[in-house]
């Protein structure tokens, strides 16, 4: 036997399909007007495109979409003046699903000498959406040319349609939808004008809404309702006039209408990418950061259109989470969707608009920070730590950040400082960019890890936000200055030494010292990773260092509160071998034993943590071995005072 391969035709029922589209297709029903005011549209630019060869064909009445409601008969009708449809065509169009006229009619002129129309419709479904509020659909429609036969097109959206022959005075189409019950409130003019001007304000075709006003009272009449028909949308999009025709005005109502923000913004750019890709944007900074900026329900501010119909507020695939501050619009002609046009579909078009989009904002910061740098210190303090999660979080970018960061520092406590400003008025013979971590300002400048580096006249980044550690890990270093931690154990102030200083002894300690040091090292056991004598501290006795690959105290706090269970990394405990304290304490060592040596190790212990913020484990110990220190050297200084002649 020979076997002979057969073809088929997938077979569908197809209001299995059409269940499918309408119920599982879209997750927000309220778009049902965004894709019926969209067919509209493109309805008006296939008769405007054709009107170029076909001069009788449009006429001389306005090109406009019309939108109404029966609150009584819970309908709403949506009415073009357009290209219309014959018989054939709605059977095509909306008798196959899936089937798009708009497409076709591109595709049909893909060889024409002009150039395409920008139709909206690409998939053949949103009509459908209708059904998502509707119980039924009635389609009225008369072509530009072909007759003045007019046809009307009815279904339920579920098994079929039916069409027949129904007069319309005029060309265009209008579509009926009967509301269902649950749907009633859609009937209100309100209503939809909320819809549409959030949905199609910058279609461009005037979007006209009936309405109805109380006419001037007439005395001894009943008042009287009229309707008139308002238009609802800007028609025009700002982001796709020319740069030159607009006015700071413009942009900042424009921005208070996009936003509801009535501060202004404090940067914004305005550019089109032609080329591979076709998009416009406005994008904006704004003058105060939102209240739940580090929310994890922070939305990203920008709005995408395609063809100047929203599709999305919150579009996070447009641009980095480091930047999801910025405010403003994308407009595309060609950025891929799903048949929903609810989601971004992930392809090249995406990343690439991406990393155009990335690259504006830091054009735009960069220009602020160097024109306006009053306003970007504005700006820095609403947004800097959100810039800086850039550094850990898409390291590409630390290039273009590095110079965009600011800082406090021991010689800018209340103003900021960029790394191109420490680097200019750094000493000769610093080799490093320093930088300590605190829990506020003030902590951070007084911490006793500077003491060195103030002896030296270096200057000191310090750093006091969450991100700080993990930014500063991922940059490293800036302009081939490593950035080094005033608090870490590396740090080797030898190499920071001026020219013609004698630079600390890298020898072992004498064995007085040596004998301390083991003392420390037995009280405190495994609480620290060692015990070893300092070349950064100057007037303090101790302080503890973070070891290579360690968290600050700062950073090591935060962990615990957010992770159950955290228990920290061991410090160093450094000690100043020429502070009076140590002296002495080196003293008692080398006499042999002391019962107050360990409880005065315990103590100077728990107040070098005190210095980075960290709590004695046992607070009541510490507080009662304090007290009795102070009490006994009040007690001598009292007895020494009432025992002394007097002057």
């Amino acid at each position: 036997m020979t076997a002979t391969a057969e073809t088929h035709r997938f077979q569908a029922e197809v209001s299995q399909v059409l269940h499918l589209v309408i119920n599982s297709l879209y997750s927000n029903k309220e778009i049902f007007l965004r894709e019926l005011v969209s067919n509209a549209s493109d309805a008006l630019d296939k008769l405007r495109y054709r009107a170029l060869t076909d001069h009788d064909l449009r006429g001389d009445d306005a090109l406009e979409i019309r939108v109404s409601a029966d609150g009584v008969a819970h309908t709403v009708t949506i009415a073009d003046n357009g290209i219309g449809m014959t018989r054939d065509e709605l059977v095509k169009n909306l008798g196959t699903v899936a089937h798009s006229g708009s497409r076709a009619f591109v595709e049909a002129l893909a060889d024409a000498s002009a150039g395409k129309p920008q139709l909206i419709g690409q998939f053949g479904v949103g009509f459908y959406s209708a059904f998502l509020v509707a119980d039924r659909v009635e389609v009225l429609t008369r072509p530009a040319e072909g007759g003045e036969d007019g046809w009307l097109w009815t279904s339920d959206g579920r098994d079929g349609f039916t069409i027949e022959p129904a007069p319309r005075a005029t060309r265009g189409t209008t579509i009926t939808l009967h509301l269902k019950e649950d749907q009633h409130a859609l009937s209100s003019p309100w209503q939809l004008s909320s819809l549409i001007s959030r949905y199609s304000d910058y279609v461009g075709y005037p979007i006209l809404l009936e309405e109805e006003k109380y006419a001037p009272p007439v005395e001894g009449e009943e008042p009287k309702v009229e309707k008139a028909w308002r238009q609802v949308n800007k028609g025009t999009a700002l982001w796709q006039r020319a740069k030159s025709d607009l006015s700071d005005d413009d942009y900042a109502e424009f921005y208070k209408h996009l936003t509801h923000d009535w501060e202004p913004p404090l940067a914004r750019t305005h550019f089109t990418i032609e080329g591979r890709q076709l998009f416009t944007s406005v994008l904006f900074v704004p003058g105060k950061a939102p209240f739940n900026l580090y929310s994890n329900d922070q939305q990203h501010g920008v709005r995408l259109y395609v063809k100047r119909v929203f599709i999305m507020d919150d579009c996070r695939e447009l641009l980095p989470t480091f930047l999801r501050f910025v405010r403003g619009v994308v407009d595309s002609d060609d950025l891929p969707l799903n048949v929903s046009r609810e989601l971004l579909q992930d392809s090249a078009i995406v990343q690439s608009i991406k990393k155009h989009l990335t690259k504006r904002v830091f054009d735009m910061l960069d220009e602020t920070a160097k024109e306006r740098p009053e306003d970007y210190a504005k700006l820095w303090d609403q947004f800097g730590a959100v810039l800086k999660e850039g550094l850990h979080t898409n390291p590409e970018n630390k290039d273009r950040l590095a110079p965009l960061l600011r800082f406090r520092s021991t010689r800018e406590k209340d103003g900021w400082v960029s790394l191109a400003d420490y680097k200019a008025r750094m000493p000769e013979g610093q080799k490093a960019i320093y930088y300590v971590i605190g829990e506020s300002v003030a902590a951070a400048a007084a911490s006793p890890h500077l003491e060195a580096l103030d002896k030296r006249g270096y200057e000191t980044l310090l750093l006091t936000d969450p991100i700080d550690e993990w930014a500063i890990g991922a940059l490293e270093e800036f302009d081939e200055l490593p950035l080094t931690s005033a608090m870490g154990a590396e740090l080797d102030v030898a190499e920071a030494a001026a020219d013609g200083e004698e630079k600390p002894s890298d020898e072992t300690p004498p064995p007085a010292l040596q004998t301390l040091i083991e003392r420390f090292e037995a009280v405190l056991g495994d609480r620290v990773e060692g015990v070893k004598m300092s070349k950064r501290l100057t007037t303090s006795a101790a302080c503890l260092v973070v070891p290579e690959g360690g968290h600050h105290a700062h950073m090591e706090r935060l962990l615990k509160a957010t992770q159950p269970g955290y228990a920290g990394g061991k410090r160093i405990l450094e000690l100043n071998g020429d502070h009076a304290l140590v002296k002495d304490l080196e003293r008692l060592a080398g006499a042999g034993e002391s019962p107050e040596l360990a409880e005065w190790i315990e103590v100077v212990y728990a107040q070098a943590g005190l210095a980075e913020g960290i709590l004695p484990a046992e607070p009541n110990r510490f507080v009662q071995s304090v007290t009795r220190l102070l009490t006994e050297a009040a007690h001598a200084k009292a007895a020494a005072a009432t025992e002394a002649p007097p002057a």
